[in-house]
């Protein structure tokens, strides 16, 4: 079983991120979760990183379980990717369904494909790869005991020994120099991160966070676009940018993002703190029609 920390340092996904999924009724609150809840979490981010809103994936995975009696877990048991309407399509006994619609849906040519992604066939891992995941999990493990952060450090730089590339250990080894304010180091790895990987959204937001920690806002800004660019519906990089633009005194840039994030996390505590922004920035600007008609 693994902790909600485990869940969210080893998923890179933020706790607002789990608390909206929880609460569009997309996952289930809990303590504690198996390796097939951690399967089921990754496809979940990796579709709203494509621009599918939670309330969709739900409502679609209701849709495949009363179409395809006997799937419980359609994420798992059947194989889900996204359209070109940002809905969430399902393959089930060779055939491709969108269960929202009840249409099933054809694949043309490879331009044209409606999946955005083709499955890669399955490879045993090599006994390099079993070590890199043996060090890379001691590091997720040593970051539950605050004492424990040098060995973690450890750890990580260990997989980077064997795999230069490890975009995740860069996040995780960022994160840990960033929290010890140690932002020159945390700014190398998640520099590191998006080398290894230019479409991780994540290591573009925690590089927003060092430059706006100090004091390059502009260059944050510049970043934290980034971050959304990859991943529109990534609500916390909307709100960090939102707080960025407060600091440069462009109200109305930040307005959007505010607005932008309330849309996304609708009833959690920075969702209030976003709406009395919105406010704020209306009433200072006079912007109250500009608003009603958008």
């Amino acid at each position: 079983m693994y902790s909600r920390s485990d869940l969210l340092r080893i998923l890179h996904v933020t706790p607002r991120q789990l608390a909206n999924w929880e609460r569009t009724g997309l996952i289930t609150p809990a303590e504690s979760y198996s390796f097939s809840d951690l399967l089921e979490l990754k496809k979940i981010r990796d579709l709203c990183a494509m621009s599918v809103r939670p309330t969709v994936i739900r409502k679609s995975l209701d849709a495949m379980r009363k179409q395809a009696a006997g799937i419980e877990n359609p994420l798992l048991e059947a194989g889900a990717w996204t359209t070109a309407k940002h809905r969430v399509a399902f393959r089930h006994r060779g055939k491709l369904v969108e269960p929202i619609a009840g249409q099933f849906l054809m694949d043309f040519s490879e331009r044209e494909k409606v999946v955005t992604s083709t499955p890669v066939p399955r490879q045993e891992p090599t006994p390099r790869e079993h070590e890199v995941a043996a060090w890379f999990a001691r590091g997720v493990s040593l970051e539950e005991d605050p004492g424990a952060h040098a060995e973690a450090i450890a750890a990580y730089l260990k997989v980077l020994d064997l795999e230069p590339a490890h975009a995740a250990a860069h996040i995780n080894l960022g994160t840990l120099y960033y929290n010890r304010q140690e932002f020159g180091l945390a700014e190398k790895h998640y520099r590191q991160a998006i080398e290894s990987d230019s479409r991780y959204a994540l290591a573009y937001f925690d590089l927003g966070n060092v430059l706006d920690e100090t004091g390059r806002v502009h260059e944050a800004v510049m970043t934290y676009k980034t971050a959304i660019q990859l991943a529109p519906t990534y609500a916390d990089a909307h709100y960090n940018l939102a707080l960025a633009y407060e600091k440069l005194r462009e109200a109305r840039k930040a307005l959007k993002h505010w607005q932008a994030y309330v849309k996304l996390d609708t009833s959690g505590p920075w969702s209030v703190h976003a709406r009395s922004q919105i406010k704020r920035i209306l009433q200072a600007d006079g912007l109250k029609l500009v608003y009603k008609r958008a």
